[in-house]
Formats: structure tokens, sequence, C-alpha cells
């Protein structure tokens, strides 16, 4: 019998045109109306890989060699091809996600094209096995054998030959397109990726604009004294010239005690929590002139006392400052900006007899804000006290509390201060510091951050699809019902839809919640799929168990932070040793026999 058979550049013309093809079709979700454009340029551009493929087509029908080891030859070519054109691709992908560095978008789009072109050459060559198992086929000498009639003539006969087993091959073969499915998948990942950061920037702008007409977080600076004074001196031709500059003042003792009120505000389906804050301080000034000024050279009609605030929307009440028995009423703006860039002041009164005495002060604070409450300790001595009824505080700054209680009836936290601490005195003429150096607060955090987890189990998205495909594979051969590679792409797409499911629902729902629904949706459309394709409970209740232990194992691993590595990487090698211990009965060499 003689085999039609098609000649090796007639092959290498039908894969570099269905590959041409496969990826014109593709972009279309990048491209749209260009995709003929870059089908054109496809055919053009590629025309050295269909040379290509011709010579290696050539050579591998000629070559001796097993015929897995030609086929994986071929599908290695291919993959080499796909490199270089790999970046033109980058100028059809779009951005990831505008909030990663330029050099990984273009290496997420640089993979994302290659990805593509090398899985669009492995389908080609898929449609194309039988045509090239029959150039590759090479018949040796004991394929023919002698056939002898009924006269007793012995004579030599061609008949058909017979050609090895091709189930190995096909194993082998599958084995590759399955891994290599396993890599193109991971590409829809990163959409997905770029979904939660694109959620999750928007959930900011949203914070951001309903803060930006309530208050932003709010640091709290002072009180404190500004007295202008002159300097004279000589300028470089020896004329006299007179510098003003100010004189700070800090109390010597500070108490503060706030009281933190959270308020959760709705806005579309996100929530934005802020708060109402009531801040009460007291303490005394002691005021001491250096030695090196002249007391007379104090202008001491302009002294102000000043209160630095970060965002004056957040005042709700009005400020008074009651100071030696006199109520002050703060006014915006600060006669300097060495401490602070924004806050309110007033004009007091002062003699040179009242520095040399202390001046109790005292001062009643309504202020809202958002996310933070800082305070900088400008003081000798100082004691800061917050208690809220919200119970999940993160205490920052330059310094944690001296003492804390944080239970579920809210938090407690005391912070101390002393001459000691601070490098600066309580009299300052040259302000040699920046005050972030040495602010502290607690920052209002909400409980469940979904974006943070979503992205965290993104990141296991590999160990999702991996072991997914690894389970149907082993089962397939096991049960003698191979899946063809669509089936594995719908499964690898159903669990590539959890994420995206995860993402909408957490939005709604708690991410614990929502994790459970994702899941459980998730495993009982690939259960049933199981079931419907090998036809049987027990298997299916196979799949059903595996990809509940792994869907709870990464639940696991995302509600861990320091041990999740840990915890991980011992998962990972049970997971294989069980692996190698399903597999451990299959003859590689001789699948057809298992």
């Amino acid at each position: 019998m003689i085999y039609k058979q098609l000649t090796p550049e007639a092959i290498a013309f039908r894969i570099w045109m269905y590959t041409a093809l496969i990826v014109s079709l593709v972009s279309l979700f990048w491209a749209g109306g260009l995709a003929i454009l870059i089908l054109f340029i496809a055919v053009i551009g590629s025309f050295p890989v269909f040379i290509i493929l011709c010579i290696i087509l050539f050579a591998l029908k000629r070559a001796r060699i097993p015929i897995k080891i030609k086929f994986f030859l071929l599908i290695l070519a291919c993959f080499l091809c796909t490199l270089p054109y790999g970046i033109l691709g980058t100028f059809i992908f779009k951005d990831f996600s505008c909030s990663r560095s330029f050099f990984l978008n273009t290496a997420l789009r640089y993979l994302s094209a290659s990805g593509i072109l090398f899985l669009a050459s492995v389908i080609a060559i898929v449609f194309l096995y039988k045509k090239l198992y029959d150039i590759f086929y090479i018949p040796s000498p004991s394929d023919y054998s002698l056939k002898t009639n009924n006269k007793m003539e012995t004579f030599e006969q061609p008949i058909t030959p017979t050609k090895p087993d091709k189930h190995s091959n096909k194993v082998l073969i599958k084995a590759a397109i399955t891994a290599a499915l396993i890599l193109v998948l991971l590409i829809p990942t990163w959409f997905v990726s770029s979904l939660v950061t694109e959620r999750a920037n928007r959930q900011n702008e949203v914070v951001n604009e309903v803060t930006g007409k309530w208050a932003d977080p709010q640091t709290i600076t002072g009180p404190y004294v500004s007295i202008p004074y002159s300097i004279t001196g000589k300028d470089q031709k020896g004329n006299p010239v007179t510098t003003s500059k100010n004189l700070i003042l800090l109390p010597d003792q500070l108490q503060v005690n706030g009281k933190l009120i959270p308020e959760i505000r709705p806005r579309s389906i996100y929530k934005v929590l802020l708060y109402k804050s009531e801040i009460n301080a007291a303490g005394s000034f002691h005021p001491e002139i250096p030695k090196d000024i002249d007391p007379t050279t104090l202008n001491l009609a302009e002294a102000k006392i000043c209160l630095g605030i970060s965002d004056f929307k957040g005042i709700e009440d009005r400020l008074l400052i009651s100071m030696s028995g006199t109520d002050y009423d703060l006014s915006p703006g600060l006669p300097t900006k060495d401490i602070d860039s924004t806050g309110l002041s007033a004009l007091v009164h002062l003699t040179l007899a009242d520095l040399t005495q202390p001046h109790p002060f005292r001062f009643n604070l309504k202020l809202k804000g958002s996310k933070q409450l800082s305070f900088v300790p400008l003081s000798g001595n100082s004691q800061f006290t917050l208690q809220s009824a919200w119970k999940n505080p993160s205490f920052d700054g330059n310094k944690i509390p001296d003492s804390r209680e944080v239970s579920e009836n809210g938090f407690t936290a005391t912070w101390l201060f002393n001459k000691a601490n601070l490098p600066f005195g309580t009299v300052l003429k040259d302000i040699s510091f920046k005050k972030e150096d040495f602010a502290f607060g607690v920052t209002m955090i909400q409980p469940a951050d979904q974006y943070a987890k979503t992205d965290r189990c993104v990141k296991y998205a590999l160990l999702f699809i991996g072991l997914s495909f690894a389970l149907f594979f082993i089962t397939e051969l096991m049960q003698k019902n191979p899946l063809h590679p669509v089936q594995y792409i719908m499964v690898g797409i159903a669990l590539v839809i959890f994420f995206s499911l995860l993402l909408s629902v957490s939005e709604f729902l708690l991410f614990n919640y929502a994790y459970l629904i994702a899941a459980t949706a998730t495993i009982g459309l690939i259960t049933l799929y199981a079931k419907g394709h090998f036809k049987t409970w027990r298997i299916a209740s196979v799949f059903a168990v595996v990809l509940s232990a792994l869907y709870g194992f990464i639940f696991i691993l995302i509600q861990l932070e320091d041990t999740a590595l840990l915890l991980g990487s011992i998962g990972l090698f049970l997971v294989l040793a069980a692996v190698m211990y399903a597999s451990r009965k299959i003859n590689w060499y001789n699948i057809s026999s298992n």
C-alpha cells in the first residue's frame, strides 16, 4: 500500500500560514480592526521562518532518529523562531498596569507576544500531526518479512510497513503541549493582576475624593510661641545690616488627651473610613531668653502663639487657646515656616517681665480627618494619650507607644517624652530638624484589604493551573481516556475565571466569604466536567477532594505573612511527593501496557 505524503515544503507552508492566521485572530483582542494589517505583516515579515521550516523539515525527514525526537526538535525550532518576533509583539500589547515600571511592562508584553506565537505554532503542529508523522517515519528492514506460497516457493514480497506504536510518542507530545498551555494560561492571570491593580486604584480614587471633601490625614504640632527679634551685622562692604529672625519658645510641660471617633461613609460599592477627634491639651511655658540675644531686640508686639494643623477643613469648631487667663482666637497663618507650613496663630500680649514667669495654657480642639492622626512632640516633657473604639489600629511614626491596650472594644495608647529623648531644648533660634522625623501617631486600618489578598492569590496561579493540569494528565493516563488540548484550555479558563470571580465578589462581601463562593463554584464546575468525561463519580470525587485541598491550602497561605514561605515550601514538597507516589506505576516508555 502506497501512502500519499505531503512534501516538507508543503507542510512548512501550512505551519507558517496556520500560525499567522491564529496570531491575527488573537490580535483582534488588542488591535481590533488592525488585525488584517497584522496578518499581512505577519505573513510578509515571517517569510524567513518559512524558509527555516523547509530546511528543518527536509533535515528531519532524512534523519534516522526517533520520531519523538524529531517532533521535539521541530517544536524547539518553532520556539526559537518566536523569540525575535516577540519583540515586534511588544508594540501590539498594551501596558499591563500603569503602576508597574517601564521595564516590567515591556518584559510582560514580550513574554505574552512570544507565548502566543509559540502556542499558535504548536497548535498548527497538532493540526498537522498525522502529515508530519508520515514524513518523519522511515521504514526499517524489520518492517518487511518473507512470505512462503503454497508451492513451497519462497520469494521476497514487500508488504505494508508496520509502524511502531504511536501512543507513547503522542503522550510525550501531549505532555509538551500541556506544559506549553500552562505557561500560556499564565498570560490571562497577568491581566487579572492588572485588573486587581486597576480596581485598587479606583478604590484609592474614591477614598481620596471623599477624604478630600472631608479632611486629609492630620498632623498636629505645638503649641509654640514665635517672637521676632533683630540682629545687627555688617555686609561685605562694612555697612550695618539688620536681619530679622524668629525665636521659638516650646512648652516645658505638655499633656494631650485625645479621643478618636471612627466613621464609615459608603460611596458607590466602597466604604471609606473617616474619623472625628476630640483633643484636650494643657501645659505651661517657662521661657528663658538666651544670653546671646539682647532682650531689647525682641519685637514683643509681634509675638504669636502658634498651632500647626495640616488640613484646615478638619477644624469643626472655633479654636481658642487660653494662656495665663487670656483667651486667644486662632486664625489661619503662621509667622514663620521654620516648623510648619500650615497652621493657625494669634497675637499674644507679652512684656519683658512676662518672659521670666511661667505661662500655663489650655485648649480644646475638635478635628476631623482620615486614615491617620499624628503629633509632633515639641515640648520639654510631654505625655500623649489616645483612645478609640476602633479595634484595628496601626501605631506608626518615630516612636511606638510606651503602653497600649488593644481589644475588641477598641484601643488605648500612651506616649511619653522628656528632655533627654529629643535633640533640642525649649528655646530654638535656628531650626535644624524636620518635624516629620519626630512625628508619631496612629493609623486607622480597615480589617480586610480584599485587593491585596486577591493579588497574593493571583501569585499562586501557576500552582493552581499546574497541579490541576497534572491531575488531569495523570488521571487520563491511568484511565486510558485522554482529554483533548481544547478540554485542557477550558479547564484552564475556569481556573483563571476563579480569580476574576474572587475579585468581583470580594468587593461586596468579606474576602473569606468571597473566596469560599469562588472556590466552591470553580471546584464544582471542574468536578462535574471530570464526571462528564471520565463517566464515573469515583474519579470526579477525587478531583473534588484534591482541588478542595489545594484551594484550602492556598487560603491558609494567603492568611499568613511571616510563615507563608515556610508552609508553602513544605506544602509544595508534600504535593510533589504525592504526585510521584501516584505515578510510580506508570510505564512511561510503554503507556499502552499500563
